[in-house]
């Protein structure tokens, strides 16, 4: 089946399949939810949420946009739980993105997720990198710079899916307790399971729910006389604002999801309309109750003792998301240092990501394992470090299953650049490469270190513990300051030559030091337009790219 577009009823029908798909699977997205995570169980929470969006479509409508708001009011009323307040949010998102729509094209769609993304983050008090919000933002992003011209919706959802997996298995990377407890966050699996039914409601099929295993009574034994309230009640609710007590269109939900953030954790307040959705785990529902009385009337409340829901928690058996990688022409790997610049580079497109830089170069081994990931017939690797062009050299000779390309990006700068500028169009793979190293030609990548001895190069003394500004082997800077440092290489750089100056900021670079040096490069180069990234790399306080 060749999707072009979404309308209204190939929406609903997509909601259905991924609801029956999740309800297949909601026995092991319960499976992952155990402690120190005690948040009752996260695929019923998410199945419940989902069926309550495809029960508000009693009326087949042919706007995407409206089946999409009538979707998104229905699981605003009956989200349940943590993941499942997120995952309506995610679908108010989208429902927002397709507001007015008839018949959204793929890139129409992917807007609408992207509206997915930034709804669902503001939604959450304290965002949690490692659960949901992070396994939705990577896929949308990845899927988001795969689109080209003969992009269709069912190809979007592969792309989305591709990387929904590889992201779930990276949530254990972001939280502790997910490591702690050998899993996956179970939100991030809910959705695969969601989005794997929506992608075969695109292309014709219809996923049949089978009969989920009926959910047990809590066992109140389980909470004695002599127990101790460990992890508190996990509160929800729906209030209706009444204009008896406030003005329901100025009413700010900011100052009462601060003030819940005081009573509690696990936080998500937003406002729907003259509704406000509350989830909040905390020790004294009823003084939180109290509380927002003062606004409103309750539609709806749920209270749950967490310490049962712990005590009642599942084995937690490992989750692999099977799924098959979808075989593509060409596949991109990049080394790279640094959290920021590691998502900087998947958000650019990269497949694969292998940690590794100055002083900690990868093996020839791991850049193998990267190639071994991907179904392509042509890899491009961007070393990104002289001292790895050899090895990823090396590697690729070894490997057989494919074409491997190194590109000979020395730098960080260099890889991004070409990577950001790869045009995989053009189909010839020697015409590929070519552009890609007259592009790295024309990028010029500063760094600013802590000299560890005592010397003298190019002119210029170097004393140790100072800051000093380096292009390639060339020193141009020394500085006890290291900002000092950055805006003095800047300059050596000719940064006023420039349209675009990158900013890497390193791991002990802190915030307000960040957008100090912002502020400083954006004053003196008016006409540079300077984008700083928190790349949270090693070794390099900053890393300055010219393009």
């Amino acid at each position: 089946m060749d999707t072009k577009s979404v309308n209204g009823v190939l929406y609903a029908a997509m909601l259905q399949g991924g609801a029956a798909s999740l309800k297949n699977k909601v026995k092991e997205v319960n499976d992952l939810n155990v402690f120190p995570i005690p948040d009752g169980d996260t695929g019923d929470n998410m199945l419940m949420t989902m069926e309550a969006g495809v029960a508000a479509l009693t009326e087949k409508t042919h706007s995407a946009g409206e089946a999409a708001r009538l979707a998104a009011k229905g699981m605003l009323l009956g989200a349940r739980g943590n993941s499942g307040v997120i995952l309506s949010r995610i679908f108010a998102g989208i429902a927002r993105g397709l507001e007015g729509v008839d018949e959204a094209n793929v890139g129409a769609f992917h807007k609408a997720m992207e509206c997915g993304v930034k709804e669902s983050y503001s939604a959450v008090s304290v965002p949690v990198e490692g659960t949901i919000l992070t396994v939705y933002r990577d896929a949308v992003r990845y899927a988001g710079a795969r689109l080209h011209d003969g992009s269709t919706p069912e190809t979007y959802f592969e792309d989305l899916h591709y990387e929904l997996c590889r992201s779930l298995e990276r949530t254990p990377e972001l939280l502790d307790v997910l490591k702690e407890a050998g899993v996956v966050d179970s939100g991030g699996a809910g959705f695969i399971y969601i989005a794997e039914g929506m992608a075969r409601a695109l292309s014709g099929e219809i996923t049949e729910p089978t009969e989920s295993a009926a959910r047990k009574n809590v066992d109140l034994n389980a909470f004695t006389e002599d127990s101790i309230l460990d992890f508190g009640y996990c509160t929800e609710f729906l209030l209706r604002l009444q204009r008896a007590k406030v003005d329901v269109e100025r009413f700010d939900v900011e100052p009462l999801a601060e003030w819940l953030n005081r009573m509690g954790d696990s936080v998500v307040c937003f406002k729907e309309g003259s509704v406000v959705k509350v989830h909040v785990h905390t020790d004294r529902p009823g003084d939180v109750f109290n509380y927002v009385q003062q606004y409103g009337e309750f539609l709806t409340v749920k209270v749950e003792n967490m310490t049962l829901q712990h005590n009642e928690a599942h084995g937690g058996e490992s989750f692999r998301a099977r799924f098959e990688k979808p075989r593509r022409p060409f596949g991109i790997v990049s080394v790279a240092a640094g959290k920021g610049i590691r998502e900087a580079f998947r958000s650019l497109g990269c497949d694969e990501v292998v940690d590794g830089g100055q002083s900690m170069n990868p093996s020839a081994e791991e850049l193998i394992s990267a190639f071994e990931k991907l179904h392509a017939d042509v890899i491009f690797v961007f070393p990104n470090n002289s001292n790895i062009i050899m090895t990823a050299r090396q590697a690729a000779e070894i490997y057989k299953e494919c074409d491997v390309r190194v590109v000979p990006s020395k730098t960080i700068g260099e890889g991004y650049a070409a990577i950001s500028m790869l045009d995989t169009e053009i189909g010839d793979t020697d015409a590929i490469l070519a552009s890609l190293e007259e592009i790295i030609a024309g990028v010029v990548t500063g760094t600013v270190s802590r000299a560890v001895r005592n010397t003298e190069m190019d002119g210029v003394r170097v004393n140790k513990d100072d800051y000093i500004g380096f292009v390639g082997d060339t020193i141009y800077i020394d500085s006890p300051d290291r900002e000092a440092a950055a805006l003095g290489l800047a300059e050596k750089m000719n940064a006023r030559r420039c349209d675009i100056m990158l900013v890497c900021c390193g791991a002990d670079v802190p915030a307000e030091e960040s957008q100090r040096m912002q502020s400083a490069l954006s004053k003196a180069y008016p006409r540079t337009e300077v984008i700083m990234i928190d790349g949270g790399q090693p070794v390099y306080d900053y890393i300055i790219i010219l393009e």
